[in-house]
C-alpha cells in the first residue's frame, strides 16, 4: 500500500469558528490564501464545534449550501475534527475540552451530527473521519461502568454510522485519539480497550471494526516517548484500523539539568488556554506533569532534572527542527509515515498545529507557517514514494 493520495490540509481548529459565518471567513483569510500560495489543492480538514454543527442542520438547505460555499472555494472536505466539543478558542480550554465525555449521550448525538454533515460534504467515491477524544481524561472522577458506558455508546454511533452508509453511499468512520493523561493515552490502553470493544459488541463487531478505529496522533504518542513505526505496527497486529493521522510536533528538552537556558526558553510556552502535558524520560523512567508550569522550569522536581530529556504536549511547526535552545519530535513524523503506508487501507492525513496564536514570541504570518508545514508534510509524505 501507500499513503493517502488525496490533497492534504490542516486543521481549522487553528483559528476559531464558533459560527457557520466564522468558519467561512476563517477559510476565506486563511486556507484559500494557503492554496493560492502552495498552487496546489488544499483540502479543509475542518473542526465543526456543537453550535455550527446545530447551525448547519437547523437551516432547510443549511449543509447544502456550505457545500456549495466549500466547492466555491475549492476547498474539498474528507475529516472533520470533533474532538473540541465547544469553544475551542476560550481564554481557558485545558481539561474543559474532554467534556462532554464519551459516556454522555450528548457526545454520541453531537458526533452523530457530525457525521451527517460530513457524509454531505464528501466528494464523490470518498470516505470520510472524524477524529474524536480518547473516551475521557484521567484526571476526573469517572464510575466504576465509565469505560462499559462508553464502548456501548460507541457501539450505538457504528450502528448510526453504517445506517448512514446506506443512507448517503459515503462511509463515516470514527477515529478516536489517544491522549497524553486521558483514558486512551498509550497504544497499549488502546488496543486493549479495543479488544473490549469489540466484545461489547457482540454479533456486530464486524460493523463496529469497519467504522470505529483510531488517530494516530505524532505529537502525543511521541510525548508518551513510544517509537511511532512500533506503535503504528502493534495497532496494525492488532486489528485497530487507523482511520487518521494528524501530523505534527511535540517540542523537546535536552538535558534538562545542565540546560538552563532550554528550560528558561520552555518557560515561556507555559500560557493559561490549553493544556501542555509533560513526560521526562530518562534512566529511572518516565515522570509525568499534568500541565507545563513556570515552577515546573524554574524548579524542577529530581525526577524531571535528573532525566535525558523532556517531551511535553506542545503542538509546534512541523516544518521546525529546532526551536531556539529547543529540539522538536520532528523525526517522529516521517517514522510514522513509513509505517502507515505498509497499512492495508491508507488514513486520511491531516497536519494539526493549532497552537500558532499561543507560541511564545513575534506574532506569526499564519498562512505562511501554515503553508511551510503542508510544504514539509508533502516532502515527508513523497518521501514514501507517493506521487
Amino acid at each position: 500500500m501507500a499513503l493517502s493520495s488525496l490533497p492534504l490540509g490542516y486543521c481549522t481548529n487553528v483559528h476559531p469558528g464558533r459560527s457557520v459565518a466564522e468558519v467561512l471567513a476563517g477559510l476565506d483569510r486563511y486556507t484559500v490564501p494557503v492554496r493560492e500560495r502552495l498552487g496546489r489543492p488544499v483540502a479543509a480538514g475542518l473542526w465543526l464545534a456543537r453550535t455550527v454543527v446545530d447551525e448547519l442542520l437547523a437551516a432547510p438547505d443549511g449543509v447544502g449550501a456550505f457545500a456549495a460555499a466549500l466547492a466555491d472555494r475549492r476547498l474539498p472536505c474528507y475529516t472533520l475534527n470533533a474532538f473540541p466539543y465547544g469553544d475551542f478558542h476560550a481564554a481557558r480550554v485545558k481539561e474543559h475540552v474532554y467534556r462532554p465525555d464519551w459516556s454522555a449521550p450528548e457526545r454520541v448525538e453531537y458526533t452523530a451530527r457530525c457525521a451527517a454533515v460530513l457524509a454531505a460534504l464528501l466528494p464523490a467515491g470518498t470516505d470520510g473521519s472524524i477524529s474524536t477524544l480518547p473516551l475521557g481524561f484521567k484526571g476526573f472522577d469517572h464510575p466504576a461502568d465509565f469505560a462499559a458506558a462508553c464502548a456501548r455508546n460507541l457501539v450505538g454511533l457504528a450502528r448510526r454510522l453504517r445506517d448512514l452508509r446506506e443512507l448517503t453511499g459515503h462511509t463515516v468512520r470514527l477515529a478516536i485519539e489517544p491522549e497524553p493523561f486521558c483514558l486512551l493515552e498509550t497504544t497499549a490502553e488502546t488496543v486493549a480497550f479495543f479488544e473490549r470493544l469489540w466484545a461489547a459488541a457482540g454479533g456486530e463487531e464486524e460493523v463496529v471494526r469497519d467504522h470505529v478505529g483510531v488517530c494516530y496522533d505524532v505529537c502525543h504518542q511521541a510525548v508518551e516517548f513510544e517509537d511511532a513505526g512500533d506503535a503504528v505496527r502493534a495497532l496494525a497486529r492488532a486489528g485497530v484500523r487507523v482511520n487518521k493521522v494528524q501530523v505534527s510536533c511535540a517540542v523537546e528538552l535536552e538535558n534538562p539539568r545542565a540546560n538552563a537556558v532550554g528550560r528558561e526558553a520552555l518557560r515561556h510556552y507555559a500560557e493559561p488556554r490549553y493544556l501542555h502535558q509533560v513526560f521526562a524520560g530518562g534512566p529511572g523512567g518516565v515522570a509525568r506533569a499534568v500541565d507545563l508550569t513556570d515552577a515546573l522550569c524554574t524548579d524542577p522536581p529530581t525526577e524531571f532534572l535528573n532525566a535525558d530529556r523532556w517531551r511535553v504536549h506542545f503542538h509546534v511547526p512541523i516544518d521546525a527542527d529546532r526551536l531556539g535552545p529547543l529540539g522538536t519530535t520532528k523525526p517522529a513524523v516521517a517514522a510514522c509515515l513509513a509505517a502507515v503506508a505498509a497499512l492495508p487501507e491508507a488514513p486520511h492525513l491531516e497536519v494539526e498545529t493549532y497552537t500558532w496564536d499561543v507560541l511564545p514570541g513575534a506574532s506569526v504570518d499564519l498562512v505562511a507557517g501554515l503553508a511551510r508545514e503542508l510544504d514539509a508534510a508533502e516532502a515527508v509524505r513523497g518521501g514514501t514514494g507517493n506521487p
